[in-house]
């Protein structure tokens, strides 16, 4: 691209623009919300329709008042003055009382529409597979949420009134002016189609920039929401002039989108504007010539055609009239840069809509139960990309009942195991089976039900202790909460609290140390009545000694349950039935804490380096 390329064409090609199809399908989809309500849409029609009638009557009223005072009558009839102004204050008041009944309920309709999308899109999210949250940053979903919604609710509420009004007022104030003076409606035939092409040009070059302001605001919201959440860590490595630095390139980037969007759109305006005054001062030159027509014919003195003379009344009346015909064009030229903005948000909102949900279940899927915990994996072969293999041909066995440990160095796919028994992620090739039944076989609510997972990153809602140990098993009784707690060993903890169990956590428990957080999750964990088990780095908060302790009440717990561990403390799964060794996506050793340490081999070398002295 050279530098001769045009600024407009630079910005297109580098955007990607393809305004027309999208922002039509984005309409359409948003009209498809306003029709879900369409007993109040009629009603606001009707008010429109009503409201715009009345201000379009009065114009007509003050060319009456006038003409009964022109000096061309040589008489002044006061009682019609008195009549059609008092007329035309009734008429702009009521006019003005409905416009004002008209914004309450779009405003009520809006908050209704602007509801529904933000449910349907949170519970879109909650049916999307766990791969678009790895590849989505939280902030830029929140924004999506949060800011663009909110910016679709202020054009539905605000500018899509206004546009449907400037249509009814555009239409009537035409058919007006031509009752008025016919050939003053020239006038327009040369200047509206100016503004027409020239705000159309000009929509089509503010909408890529607009849909650029809204992709960098949900960057910096992302990376904003990344910084604040870890503050303790970056102020641990004395990196806040780092991460300032950082802001302020994407502080700059989303300013930088943000200024051109706007200065782009602002531009609009005042063009527009200068072309309605433009036709106003050719409608007033040309209607002056009308006028003086008209008052000759009066005097006998010429006979020109009606349809070149006009009254000083009529003159006022299509002057008003012109200023309601051009005024909404050039209000729609004021209003593009927010409906260029709602638009864009829209689109990204629409995006998440239409992200594909985790597949749906088999037409003949079963419901797994009276689960055993038996646990075959064969040949499995898995990549999160068609060309990144991470498991490459891996196989076990895990009786029911057994304890299964998963150890490896970093990213040789130990968590990967986990997300493909849970069927987060759907293997490529090979098979998994629990009790002989194929998991792609049965429903994933009932596969997801037969597990328990406590993580290494916690997750804690707003509300009460109790309430997020019984987050797993809502009918449990306070007896059961207590004891899960004690075998925790966070009972004692909980007691010390001046609310105990009743103390609500903040979001995300901030106001509890990590390691209470992971204890409360391992006690609801405890509590569920799930027949198998997940723990990855369950125990990586907490200290040695209360990490016995939880390892204890652990072997008590997984009884009679078929366990998966991943550790990296090779001390807590000495005695795990059955250890698995992976490294590059393969399981290079298998077997107990004693038979790996007699081979000398990847296991023996991984348990010395952390216990040499």
């Amino acid at each position: 691209m050279t530098d001769k390329t045009p600024k407009r064409k630079k910005i297109a090609q580098e955007l990607g623009d393809t305004r027309g199809k999208i922002k039509m399908s984005v309409l359409r989809r948003i009209a498809k919300y306003l029709l879900q309500h369409k007993g109040m849409m009629a009603i606001c029609f009707v008010l429109m329709v009503v409201s715009n009638a009345l201000a379009l009557v009065a114009p007509k009223l003050s060319e009456r008042a006038i003409n009964a005072i022109a000096p061309e009558n040589g008489t002044i009839d006061i009682e019609t003055v008195w009549i059609n102004c008092l007329l035309m204050l009734a008429f702009y008041a009521l006019s003005g009382i409905l416009s004002y009944v008209l914004a309450v309920l779009m405003v009520k309709l809006s908050k209704k529409i602007i509801y529904t999308m933000r449910r349907q899109l949170f519970e879109h999210l909650t049916t999307l597979p766990v791969g678009f949250f790895d590849t989505h940053a939280t902030g830029e979903i929140i924004s999506r949420m949060s800011y663009d919604i909110d910016t679709v609710n202020t054009s539905l509420s605000h500018d899509l009134l206004q546009i449907c009004a400037s249509i009814i007022t555009v239409i009537g104030s035409m058919i007006m002016m031509i009752s008025i003076s016919p050939m003053l409606i020239l006038v327009f035939v040369i200047t509206i189609p100016i503004s027409i092409i020239y705000a159309k040009f000009r929509a089509g070059f503010v909408r890529p920039l607009f849909r650029r302001r809204s992709q960098k605001l949900g960057e910096l919201n992302g990376y904003a929401e990344e910084m604040l959440s870890g503050q303790k860590t970056i102020k641990a490595y004395s990196k806040e002039s780092v991460i300032g630095k950082r802001f302020d390139e994407k502080n700059a980037e989303s300013v930088e989108a943000y200024y051109k969007a706007e200065y782009y759109a602002a531009t609009v305006g005042p063009t527009v504007n200068f072309v309605n005054n433009l036709s106003l001062s050719l409608i007033a030159t040309l209607g002056g010539i009308f006028y003086m027509f008209y008052i000759s014919n009066l005097s006998g003195e010429t006979a020109i055609p009606a349809i070149f003379t006009i009254s000083l009344g009529g003159l006022s009346s299509f002057v008003l009239y012109s200023r309601k015909f051009a005024g909404p064009i050039n209000e729609f030229a004021n209003i593009i840069s927010e409906l260029q903005s709602a638009c864009s948000s829209a689109e990204k909102v629409f995006a998440i809509m239409d992200s594909e949900p985790e597949p749906s279940d088999k037409e003949d899927a079963v419901i797994l139960d009276n689960v055993k915990g038996e646990v075959s994996i064969e040949n499995v072969r898995f990549g999160y990309v068609e060309d990144k293999v991470i498991i490459k041909d891996m196989s076990l066995e895990a009786g029911a009942g057994k304890l299964i440990a998963i150890v490896g160095p970093t990213g040789a796919g130990k968590t990967t195991v986990i997300n493909l028994l849970m069927r987060f992620y759907d293997i490529d090739s090979g098979s998994i089976r629990i009790d002989g039944k194929e998991i792609k076989d049965v429903t994933r609510d009932s596969l997801r039900r037969a597990f328990t997972m406590v993580l290494q990153d916690t997750w804690l809602f707003y509300g009460t202790i109790a309430e997020n140990i019984r987050y797993g098993r809502e009918d449990a009784t306070d007896e059961d909460v207590v004891r899960v707690a004690k075998m925790a060993n966070i009972h004692s903890y909980i007691e010390s609290l001046p609310s105990g169990y009743e103390t609500v956590l903040s979001d995300d428990g901030v106001n509890i140390s990590k390691g209470h957080r992971q204890l409360i999750t391992i006690a609801r964990a405890m509590l569920s009545d799930s027949p198998m088990l997940i723990l990855d780095e369950a125990t990586s908060n907490v200290d040695s000694r209360t990490e016995q302790k939880i390892q204890q009440a652990m072997y008590a717990l997984m009884e009679g349950r078929t366990c998966f561990v991943i550790a990296h403390r090779l001390s807590t799964i000495q005695n795990a039935d059955t250890i698995l060794v992976v490294k590059d996506g393969d399981i290079i050793e298998q077997g107990n804490h004693d038979t790996l340490m007699s081979a000398k081999g990847f296991y023996w070398s991984l348990y010395h380096s952390q216990f040499e002295t």
